[in-house]
């Protein structure tokens, strides 16, 4: 059979929809590339009483018919026009779509799996010494079958340095941590779970010493200045940036710098000599917030460059009240090159929210944690943020749905999925967020799970054509 283009594709799926009655109204359809529907019963915890979510999939006419992507050898699409090629990633908006371009200057949206690494546990240790004689053999099987998978990398928190001696090329993203180790260094740090905790939640951004200590800890990237694989470096996870902020600055004594600070710029927005508790408002709150952040960018982003000048910086990790706060990602966008976020407690990403990140910055957004969780896997699942939901094809339907919501917004250039593998129960030093939860593309003895992986394969290898579609007919979601 031979392949299809794009138009006599599109006019196949919309002659197959045309003779069965849609299942979905029409307004949830991306412009003239029909979908399937299916509903999944949905969970935010194991006991919660469930929910049903309408869950758009890819129709298996198309996956028939819609051959693979042709990509280059770091994943980028050829069905796009090159772009001036720098030997290193860059960032650029192409008619009204934002891409990632590869090294090569082919666009390139980066699908990757983040936390890609062998696990510690005694049965992990276990099942992988039945399986490779050493990480190298591991690194190279693993990154062949990513490639398989549609996968063009891998995210945060992965064993970078086997996959990057792997004979294929693993664009990669890495992270650093320049607030939590310097607040570690100061012991104003905690463990909670998923990220660092702080101090009264109050990153002590102000302290004269974080500009020096960030410019020497910077210098552990000057090694990797020329790498290519590397697209770009994360500079902290989920900080605390709520509405709360303000407060918990304000809790800090005068004789804090950062208590201090908080002072200083209360007064001044006020207008006052001594600040008003009683009189703040939620403009206040959000500015202040928008204030911390853009500090810390300042520092970070010119400790990074001074560095590494030919990487992107993808700043922290955002999760929490920031993500509807303006005055965060103005400040984000003044620094960094993307916006990078952990997206989750929302079935279907949400458009209008999507377009505000990147009006907002001025930035195309890069999602770096998202997940379901299978209750078929035998795992508890009390632990992690994502959703729970039936079976592994459940999980690989999640996939698809979410992923194309992220796809028609034209602003998101990749997603990592949270995460290569599921959590060990039996390991001791997990973290507290990471114990029992089915969030892996495989389980902890390297099984992958067929039917998530298959949905996700059949997504991933499409994601360029899908893209295609979604520009041709000018109605993606967010447009």
């Amino acid at each position: 059979m031979q392949p299809l283009s794009l138009p006599a594709l599109l006019s196949l799926v919309l002659v197959a929809c045309a003779t069965t009655p849609p299942t979905q109204p029409a307004a949830a359809r991306p412009g003239n590339l029909h979908l399937d529907t299916v509903e999944v019963s949905v969970k935010r915890h194991p006991d919660s009483a469930p929910t049903r979510q309408a869950t758009r999939v890819l129709p298996a006419a198309l996956i028939a018919q819609q051959p693979a992507d042709p990509v280059d050898v770091w994943g980028g699409t050829l069905t796009a026009p090159v772009q001036a090629a720098t030997g290193f990633f860059q960032v650029r908006k192409l008619g009204k779509r934002w891409w990632l371009i590869d090294p090569a200057g082919q666009p390139f949206i980066h699908a990757a799996v983040a936390d890609t690494r062998p696990a510690p546990s005694p049965a992990a240790k276990a099942a992988f010494a039945q399986q490779w004689p050493s990480t190298e053999d591991w690194a190279t099987q693993t990154a062949s079958w990513l490639r398989d998978q549609g996968f063009n990398g891998v995210g945060a928190w992965s064993d970078t340095g086997a996959l990057g001696r792997a004979s294929l090329r693993v664009p990669q993203t890495r992270i650093v941590n320049f607030m939590s180790d310097y607040a570690k260094s100061l012991g104003r740090t905690h463990v909670v779970p998923g990220h660092t905790g702080y101090l009264n939640d109050a990153i002590p951004v102000f302290d004269p010493g974080f500009a020096a200590f960030a410019t020497q800890y910077a210098q552990r990237l000057v090694r990797e200045a020329d790498n290519p694989a590397i697209i770009g470096w994360f500079s902290d996870n989920e900080m605390p940036l709520e509405e709360r902020t303000l407060e918990n600055f304000l809790k800090l004594p005068e004789s804090d710098p950062n208590g201090l600070a908080v002072r200083h710029w209360l007064a001044e927005r006020q207008k006052r000599p001594v600040p008003e508790r009683s009189a703040i408002t939620q403009a206040d709150r959000q500015a202040w917030v928008g204030y911390v952040y853009e500090t810390y960018a300042r520092i970070v982003s010119s400790a990074i460059r001074e560095a590494d000048p030919h990487h992107l910086y993808l700043g922290s990790r955002f999760h929490g009240g920031e993500l509807r706060n303006p005055q965060v990602f103005a400040a984000a966008g003044k620094y960094l090159d993307v916006i990078s976020i952990n997206y989750y407690r929302t079935w279907t990403p949400d458009p209008t929210l999507m377009r505000n990140w990147a009006e907002w910055s001025g930035r195309p957004v890069l999602i770096t944690e998202w997940y379901a969780k299978g209750e078929d896997s035998g795992l508890a699942n009390t632990t992690g943020a994502g959703w729970v939901v039936p079976t592994q094809t459940a999980r690989g339907q999640f996939y698809q749905h979410f992923a194309l919501g992220l796809l028609e917004s034209g602003v998101v250039v990749g997603w990592h999925w949270f995460k290569y593998l599921d959590n060990d129960p039996e390991d001791p030093n997990a973290e507290p967020s990471n114990r029992d939860a089915n969030k892996g593309l495989l389980d902890i003895r390297y099984r992958p799970y067929a039917p998530l992986v298959g949905a996700a394969r059949d997504f991933n290898l499409r994601k360029y054509a899908l893209a295609h579609a979604l520009d041709s007919t000018g109605d993606s979601a967010t447009r």
